[in-house]
């Protein structure tokens, strides 16, 4: 196989190749698997074409998802599976989730706190939920652990228990004030994730 012509888009990092069986398409360097001569008349091999034409079906998919991204914010695994659920190929998917982390436009832990921010202040939740719910969108343990930590100051943490408690309270009949049910709605909200500290506080008022 021959490379007929290549030359840069209106893109710097784009490239346009024409071989010699008439293909036509457009790629990133970046994610071509293996480094080899691109120029002009040059010859290339089997597996050259085929690193060619993995990095023009890498471009696709980021195409689709730099869309996604558009129309709001995605976790890795979610883009991962929407990728794929779109019949983009698997390595494809993996590269272009690579690079999407590399540049910052795919960042789990700016997912994380995005959505931990607009749940935290009008749900009646507790930290250990939260941490349930980033997990099963495939955010591993760090990234939420931080998030939490960054998006529960001490006021935050305090207005969410309160609001939790008076949900619990509600459902269990529990009274803060009497001394049995003191200590078992004080289990339930260390259980459920809570400090110590803004537990007491609660207590106290």
């Amino acid at each position: 196989m021959t490379i007929i012509s290549i030359r840069h888009e209106s893109d710097e990092s784009l490239r346009r190749v024409e071989l010699s069986d008439g293909s036509l398409f457009s790629f990133k360097t970046c994610y071509l698997p293996l480094v080899f001569n691109i120029a002009d008349g040059i010859e290339i091999s089997e597996a050259e074409e085929d690193g060619l034409r993995f990095a023009s079906a890498c471009l696709r998919a980021e195409k689709t998802a730099l869309r996604l991204i558009a129309r709001a914010e995605q976790t890795c695994l979610g883009l991962t599976r929407k990728l794929e659920k779109r019949g983009h190929d698997s390595a494809c998917v993996r590269s272009v989730i690579s690079q999407l982390c590399e540049s910052g436009l795919l960042d789990d832990r700016r997912y994380a706190r995005l959505w931990l921010d607009a749940r935290i202040s009008r749900q009646r939740t507790s930290p250990r939920r939260l941490l349930i719910a980033l997990s099963a969108r495939g955010i591993d343990r760090d990234d939420t652990a931080f998030a939490l930590k960054e998006a529960l100051d001490d006021d935050a943490e305090f207005l969410l228990l309160k609001r939790y408690a008076e949900k619990l309270q509600r459902k269990r009949k529990l009274d803060s004030d009497e001394g049995d049910d003191g200590r078992s709605l004080k289990y339930l909200l260390k259980s459920e994730g809570f400090s110590s500290l803004a537990i007491q506080r609660f207590l106290n008022e």
